[in-house]
């Protein structure tokens, strides 16, 4: 059993009875899962950009990503309706454990004045995003076979029905949330 899932189990679970008063333990909020979306803007001009993010991407997640298409042409992006133009996967149960695990312990510790994540970034339904620079952080990534540097965006899909249960759950399993 994965360390975070257990902690979830053991610590956070209790904790969040306890503070909102839940009858069942199945009302407690849980994460549902992480999608990790990748833009790949340039994508319009060289095909080669698309396949990197992709491969970037597997490396980063442990599970192959789906390419995005365009739903609308815009003429301003240059852009056609249906051009393939970034690419996302969406992490559940084990997987998604172990990715929020490798997040927390080894790739936010690498990012450069680090103080912590922001905690203005929920959507008011318990979901929460955040953004990341670029794909260097973790340390599956290898320097010199990156391509472009580019950034990605993390979403956590909680049942959480306020931001404030989603923020205490997200804080629960080790997110570091700026003071």
């Amino acid at each position: 059993m994965n360390r975070l899932k257990e902690k979830y189990l053991k610590e956070v679970v209790p904790s969040l009875q306890q503070k909102y008063n839940y009858k069942s333990i199945m009302e407690v909020p849980k994460l549902e899962k992480i999608v990790i979306n990748m833009g790949v803007g340039d994508a319009t001009s060289n095909s080669k950009l698309l396949d990197a993010a992709v491969e970037d991407l597997t490396k980063i997640a442990g599970q192959r990503p789906v390419v995005t298409k365009a739903k609308k042409s815009i003429a301003g992006f240059k852009v056609r309706e249906g051009q393939s133009i970034g690419c996302k996967v969406t992490l559940r149960g084990e997987n998604m454990y172990t990715f929020l695990d490798k997040l927390i312990a080894i790739a936010l510790p690498r990012v450069r004045d680090f103080r912590g994540v922001s905690p203005k970034a929920f959507d008011g339904r318990g979901n929460y995003t955040m953004g990341i620079k670029e794909q260097l952080i973790f340390s599956e990534i290898d320097y010199d076979d990156v391509v472009k540097v580019r950034g990605m965006d993390i979403i956590f899909v909680t049942t959480a029905k306020t931001n404030e249960e989603s923020y205490d759950l997200l804080a629960g399993l080790g997110i570091p949330f700026r003071k």
